[in-house]
């Protein structure tokens, strides 16, 4: 629930929350406590009573003014307006939390050719990183590699963000990956981008899942290990990730023929046709079309005729149901000898 995660947010910030810009001698403000009606309101998804009662506070409370700057970002009962939300969140990076540093600097590289505004975004993402939100560290990463608005520092970047990823950030491993494996302004190191992707995959990031699956499958890396890469991209495809629904079908075009008929087996000849076919609804890259129709012309001229009302159904039963929560792909069974039966 959205308090829930606020709450969480509440204990990271906590440190900061509690101080006061008085003398030591004051009695420590409890920021987030003076806020809690208001965010039962937002909790139940009262924003017209939440606004105000957060705007009440707005003066002195900084967690009020990240938390406006979140209305008018998100558009809770108001028109998006990221001006407002920019002045927002400027407010409460002033006062040091964290989160809102960080979205001070994206709100800076909005305009990355005004004066000032890439330099003062590189600040702020630092700063956000040492109140603890690592991510940052990713944000500041980009500028230094890509040389946007500072000078580029290629090894400082990728220290940075490795820095985010080394404190069990898992945007940020698949971010190094990412970096590591292909990028045009870094020098590919292979060995270490799979260790990232598979650090992020153990992490349940599906990008990273996929990439894995894919260095292993072309060994990329490290060694080929189809059967690890048939499994995870399969995974993936069941849970709905639409770009892995043709790679799926073509590792399973490329398994071994069956010895005596020198063709593919019956279930994985199934296989092949289920997720072409789910691929062929989902995709929308004409190239990625293409090749998904040439893939499921090969598969008709041979499969069984008698096969395709029964796999139909089962890649309609995914379709449908693979975006509600909780749902399981019928498509990751194996199917019988006679699919269409």
């Amino acid at each position: 629930m959205l308090y829930t995660r606020i709450l969480r947010l509440l204990a990271l910030l906590a440190p900061l929350l509690l101080m006061t810009a008085g003398a030591r001698a004051e009695r420590p403000r409890d920021y987030a406590g003076e806020l809690r009606p208001a965010y039962a309101l937002l909790d139940r998804g009262d924003y017209a009573r939440a606004y105000p009662q957060f705007q009440r506070h707005s003066a002195r409370n900084p967690l009020a003014q990240f938390m406006l700057g979140l209305f008018n970002q998100n558009g809770w009962g108001r028109p998006v307006d990221a001006d407002a939300a920019c002045a927002w969140f400027a407010k409460a990076a002033l006062q040091q939390i964290p989160t809102a540093q960080h979205l001070h600097g994206d709100c800076l590289m909005r305009r990355p050719d005004a004066p000032g505004n890439a330099a003062a975004a590189l600040a702020s993402y630092l700063d956000a990183a040492r109140g603890s939100h690592y991510i940052s560290l990713c944000s500041a990463a980009e500028l230094l590699i890509r040389g946007k608005g500072v000078p580029r520092d290629v090894p400082r970047g990728l220290a940075l963000c490795a820095q985010a990823a080394q404190s069990n950030a898992p945007p940020a491993m698949l971010r190094m990956g990412q970096y590591l494996g292909g990028d045009a302004d870094v020098p590919a190191d292979l060995p270490r981008a799979r260790a990232w992707f598979q650090q992020a995959a153990q992490a349940g990031i599906a990008e990273a899942r996929y990439r894995l699956a894919i260095m292993q499958s072309q060994g990329d890396g490290g060694e080929v290990d189809r059967d690890a890469a048939l499994f995870g991209m399969e995974s993936l495809a069941a849970e709905g990730y639409v770009p892995a629904y043709l790679p799926t079908a073509v590792m399973y075009a490329h398994m071994p023929p069956q010895p005596d008929t020198g063709a593919l087996g019956a279930e994985h000849l199934a296989k092949v046709y289920l997720w072409a076919s789910a691929a062929k609804a989902r995709l929308r890259d004409p190239a990625l079309l293409d090749a998904t129709a040439q893939l499921l012309a090969n598969v008709l001229a041979v499969m069984p005729s008698a096969w395709q009302p029964g796999l139909d159904r089962q890649v309609a039963d995914h379709l449908a149901k693979f975006a509600a929560p909780g749902t399981a792909s019928n498509l990751n069974r194996a199917p019988n000898a006679s699919p269409g039966a």
